[in-house]
């Protein structure tokens, strides 16, 4: 046999690289998919999420008093939004409150179509929201709010209630005092409660306690603990007076026939 011209040399290396080439391509394409490579993390990727039925809600912890709450239709609000726990997604309507700077935001995302902040910014009076986006109203219920210097705000802060389909959910914000027979007529039927259990910077917890009694919700879930320590407290007070059901996500679904028969506190994981 004759020994390979230089020629011959050439083209079985260029045909050798094409074969190589040719196997190493799928290894190069899923390691470009989202996900795949750690440095994908930092970007921000969107969330896909399955499609919600008409009757359905889904309910996610974000951290501190943020949840974001979405439709059906795709309307989604984020509650007590700010500069430092966010969610992922842009909302389309952010509320706010005013006692710290982790509930409310000096920047807020200019794609969120409506910010609404629990306090009235020119100080004339109560914040008066009613707003309606898709198949979600949102609107909201005035309350106090201890100031700095320890004297009282009026009308300084607000709860939100999110009217979606035959679900009412209430976001009781950075609530400081029990509740009066007119907030409750305010808000109304309350079906999911979301409120604070720290216990100082908010209203203790055996004041909490009677503010959940008087909504009878048939959800109550936890937020604006820290570590752990005030939520573990407020559990083993509550222990005998409602079940209590830990998930495992932060994320849950719900709907109006599938709520328990009785008031029970849900405990999504963050803090």
């Amino acid at each position: 046999m004759n020994p390979p011209t230089i020629l011959g040399r050439r083209l079985c290396g260029a045909i050798l690289g094409i074969a190589m080439a040719a196997l190493a391509t799928p290894t190069r394409a899923q390691s470009d998919e989202p996900g795949c490579r750690p440095e994908m993390a930092s970007y921000r990727l969107p969330i896909q999420r399955a499609a919600l039925a008409k009757d359905e809600v889904r309910l996610t912890f974000v951290g501190h008093a943020t949840f974001l709450i979405e439709t059906p239709g795709g309307i989604r609000a984020a509650t007590d939004y700010n500069d430092y726990v966010r969610p992922r997604e842009t909302p389309d309507i952010a509320t706010m409150n005013k006692a710290h700077s982790t509930h409310n935001s000096r920047n807020p995302d200019p794609a969120i179509k409506y910010v609404l902040p629990g306090w009235d910014p020119s100080g004339q009076g109560a914040a008066k929201h009613d707003v309606t986006l898709g198949d979600m109203r949102v609107r909201n219920v005035p309350t106090n709010i201890r100031s700095y210097s320890g004297a009282t705000d009026y009308d300084g802060n607000s709860m939100f209630v999110f009217e979606i389909g035959d679900l009412c959910i209430a976001h009781l914000g950075h609530l400081h005092h029990p509740l009066e027979p007119g907030h409750l007529r305010a808000l109304g039927r309350v079906d999911i409660v979301l409120f604070p259990v720290d216990g100082s910077y908010t209203l203790d917890q055996e004041g909490m306690v009677e503010v959940l009694k008087s909504l009878q919700a048939k959800v109550m879930i936890p937020m604006h603990f820290f570590g752990g320590s005030s939520l573990e407290r407020f559990l083993r007070r509550t222990d005998g007076v409602w079940a209590t059901e830990r998930k495992t996500e932060p994320t849950i679904t719900l709907t109006k026939a599938g709520l328990p028969a009785q008031p029970t506190i849900i405990v999504l994981p963050g803090n």
